[in-house]
């Protein structure tokens, strides 16, 4: 079949344009250079209420449509395209009377010029965007409201991706790395960790990535500012959106907590008063020592103390000046004693101390070093003639002593000899026999 010429190509009426222009699905208009239509399609009739084409030209935009506020921002641009000729493209929402809603549309808007350049009217072609405004300010407000809920939640939020790279952060987790939200997201872990510590946590990740387990912990980071923190980190696994496995976490920040375990722990082994271990935690630790030295044959001592005439202290001076003779006796025991030795007060005025790992004779030169350093010392600054003198029973592990008990009444035996010696001596006392030290 030939092809026509064309000359002879089919040629379209104006009626044919204008159902072209209805079937477009957008509101497509003109005005003239005053701004009153002189053309509108189908869609544009429909907005305004249906009226007949002939209705509405020679008429406004605003004879119609409630323009608001809006409307001298509107008027301006409308302006800029009939007197100075620019091409102009926004969102616009305005008041609809005929259906009494508001509608957002994005308009493009262009002068028409007449055969000697002139701005003659303008073509204006909408779309309407109410209803892809409406999920886009929907998800918006949903997003404003789950940053509100995840930023004030005590606690770190993170997404990270099988990437290992961070996909969201709270604004906790930020204030942790010291850093903006926005310069988080995208990175990968190990440039906001140190390598490292990154790569530690992130074997950790790969487990869960693979298996599909939860995790929870405790963790220890340092933040920002180079304090050592503790956290309880909760990890789960997550599909994705997109099919893209990713991490979800939940960090709470423990320190405090642990801190006043810490400290609660700290005080239920510790005598108050001279900070030294409290009978209950020397009992305790006196048992794991003395089966240590069952299991390896290492020698074990104990010393059993008591401040001479505690009492008459107390009664002549008062208790507030026996409390610092207490304190600065510790304070004698510890400058001659080494560190794996232990402590304790077992009760008011009575102290024991443990030595692993040192033999009988050698706890008994232990016990007359801090003998000679007790009485040679002023304990009670404000009472510079008070002299305070203190009795010292030394033992060490016997080959049959079934139980630490066997060995802690040794030593309170050994203590009750020094004092029937007339007090401030040693007496030490070994499986088979006693010796004293004066």
């Amino acid at each position: 079949m030939p092809m026509p010429t064309p000359d002879e190509s089919p040629q379209l009426s104006a009626i044919d344009y204008r159902q072209l222009l209805d079937e477009v699905g957008a509101f497509v208009y003109t005005t003239d250079a005053h701004g009153q239509y002189t053309y509108a399609n189908q869609l544009v009739l429909e907005l305004l209420g249906n009226p007949p084409l002939q209705a509405i030209l020679g008429k406004s935009f605003t004879d119609f449509v409630d323009i608001g506020e809006a409307g001298a921002t509107l008027r301006e641009t409308d302006l800029r395209v009939l007197r100075d000729g620019e091409t102009i493209a926004r969102e616009e929402t305005n008041y609809i009377h005929a259906t009494g809603e508001s509608l957002t549309y994005w308009s493009i808007k262009k002068p028409l010029r007449g055969a000697d350049g002139a701005i003659v009217g303008m073509l204006g072609i909408s779309h309407d965007i109410t209803a892809k405004k409406r999920l886009e300010d929907k998800v918006r407000q949903q997003k404003e409201l789950l940053d509100a809920v995840l930023d004030n939640i005590p606690g770190l939020v993170y997404m990270k991706g099988a990437n290992r790279r961070f996909l969201y952060a709270n604004q906790h987790l930020a204030k942790m790395f010291g850093r903006p939200v926005d310069q988080i997201v995208g990175r990968l872990d190990s440039e906001l960790m140190p390598p490292d510590v990154a790569d530690a946590f992130w074997q950790k990740d790969l487990h869960m990535l693979a298996t599909g387990e939860h995790y929870a912990g405790r963790e220890s980071m340092f933040d920002a500012a180079g304090h050592l923190r503790q956290f309880w980190s909760v990890v789960v696994p997550w599909s994705g959106y997109d099919g893209m496995p990713a991490l979800i976490g939940l960090i709470t920040d423990i320190t405090e907590l642990q801190r006043l375990k810490d400290e609660l722990q700290r005080q239920a082994h510790t005598d108050s008063l001279t900070g030294v271990a409290n009978r209950r935690s020397f009992f305790e630790r006196a048992e794991h020592e003395f089966a240590h030295s069952r299991r390896h044959g290492a020698p074990l001592s104990l010393i059993a103390v008591d401040v001479d005439h505690f009492k008459q202290i107390n009664d002549e001076h008062g208790h507030p000046v026996g409390d610092l003779v207490l304190q600065g006796f510790v304070q004698c025991c510890l400058d001659q004693l080494r560190a794996q030795a232990l402590c304790a007060r077992t009760g008011g005025e009575e102290f024991c101390i443990l030595l692993p790992g040192v033999p009988a004779d050698a706890a008994q030169a232990i016990a007359e070093r801090i003998r000679t350093a007790v009485a040679a010392a002023c304990l009670s600054p404000e009472h510079p003639a008070l002299r305070v003198t203190a009795s010292f029973g030394v033992t060490g592990l016997g080959p049959a002593d079934p139980h630490f008990g066997a060995v802690y009444s040794r030593a309170d035996r050994a203590l009750y000899t020094a004092k029937q010696q007339g007090r401030n001596c040693s007496c030490l006392h070994h499986v088979s026999e006693i010796a004293t030290s004066p």
